[in-house]
């Protein structure tokens, strides 16, 4: 009994002072979070505002077409550099050609995929949705953000394992959900903390350790294949050809094709080196917006390098898979991204209630210390 007291007696003061500590920045990036939920949608929204309603046609023009109009559109700026492309979501959508310039800043260009004219071009990274994606593992703050954001993940990883050890309902199980709507500020205060708390722990725990673990991947998915006891597979290479130039975007995507015929492509990436491999992104009908499999193509002859095919993951990219789905909220179709709208703001209504409940312990404290002196005197 002494050591069980003892336990939950920690557990207390890691939950208070940890929760006083990065309430704020975890409020944040829930907040945040809840914005992101439906990112996707948000981008295609924006994208429709800024090139306008495409009609759909017959006959969309070839995708070699595509990389040569946005080759053409920046001519004038050496700086960009040629990086992906990716395929319309929708028969409403324009194809978005994307390039880097040296600063690692994306600038899309927008083509529409029956007509081949250029609706538009923007600085992504300027982008709404690009920016509270930015806020919310960053704080746009780099690197240094990054970290910060990380740490306060594990953090919050570590609130949600203490908050379950305290539940009271795990005494009397249906009080531990009940809210006295009529009780007094201070009991009603705690009922929603508590409520609060138990109904979304679980998720939170899932987006604070997936993000920890994304935040700080050059160690934690080597761990991860370590503890699976998968081989991480080596980097794949073109091998250049003298005086053979490479294949057409339009020669790689059928061959593509050929091995995932049932799949709908997401995207391609564009070779900056010649040694560098093709890429091109499928998604299966069981996979989310952004598709888990694709091809590893030689941009010289074609070659198939790597075939990644999200039904036969080894174990730790399984790991790497569900890290998407429990962090975006996915799992369950619409209904649980509706669910993690709510999650996203359960750090905002946690530390309120929180605040308020350490004010009132630290108040009545207070009390007794006046009291104690009053007897003294």
């Amino acid at each position: 009994m002494m050591r069980s007291r003892k336990f939950r007696d920690t557990a207390f003061i890691l939950h208070r002072y940890i929760g006083l500590a990065i309430g704020i920045l975890i409020a944040f990036v829930g907040l945040t979070g809840s914005l992101l939920v439906f990112k996707p949608e948000m981008a295609q929204f924006l994208i429709t505002q800024q090139v306008g309603s495409i009609v759909p046609q017959q006959q969309i023009i070839s995708l070699d077409a595509v990389v040569e109009t946005a080759k053409s559109a920046n001519a004038n700026r050496p700086d960009l550099k040629l990086d992906s492309l990716r395929f319309p979501v929708t028969a409403n959508s324009p194809y978005e050609v994307g390039f880097f310039d040296a600063a690692n800043q994306l600038t899309r260009i927008f083509i529409h995929p029956y007509t081949g004219a250029i609706l538009g071009q923007n600085e992504s990274d300027s982008s709404f949705e690009r920016i509270v994606l930015r806020l919310h593992y960053g704080l746009l703050l780099g690197r240094n953000g990054e970290i910060l954001v990380g740490i306060s993940g594990l953090l919050l990883f570590i609130l949600c394992i203490t908050g379950l050890i305290l539940w009271p309902g795990w005494r009397k199980l249906i009080p531990g959900f009940k809210i006295k709507w009529d009780g007094h500020p201070k009991r009603f205060n705690f009922d929603i903390h508590k409520v609060a708390g138990i109904v979304t722990s679980i998720f939170l725990a899932f987006t604070a350790f997936t993000g920890f673990c994304w935040n700080f991947s050059d160690w934690s998915y080597p761990l991860i294949y370590a503890v699976t006891f998968t081989a991480e597979l080596p980097e794949v290479t073109s091998q250049p050809i003298a005086n053979q130039t490479p294949l057409k975007p339009s020669q790689l995507l059928q061959i593509s094709n050929n091995v995932f015929p049932d799949a709908k492509t997401f995207s391609l990436s564009i070779p900056s080196k010649p040694e560098d491999a093709v890429y091109i992104r499928k998604r299966q009908n069981h996979e989310i917006f952004y598709g888990e499999s694709g091809v590893y193509l030689d941009q010289y002859s074609g070659e198939v390098l790597r075939v990644v095919n999200s039904l036969k993951f080894p174990l730790a990219d399984k790991v790497f898979s569900a890290f998407t789905y429990l962090h975006y909220g996915t799992f369950w179709g619409l209904n649980s991204r509706i669910l993690y709208v709510f999650v996203g703001l359960s750090p905002t209504i946690l530390l309120i209630t929180g605040f308020v409940m350490y004010r009132y312990r630290h108040r009545k404290n207070k009390q007794k210390d006046v009291m104690r002196e009053a007897h003294l005197s």
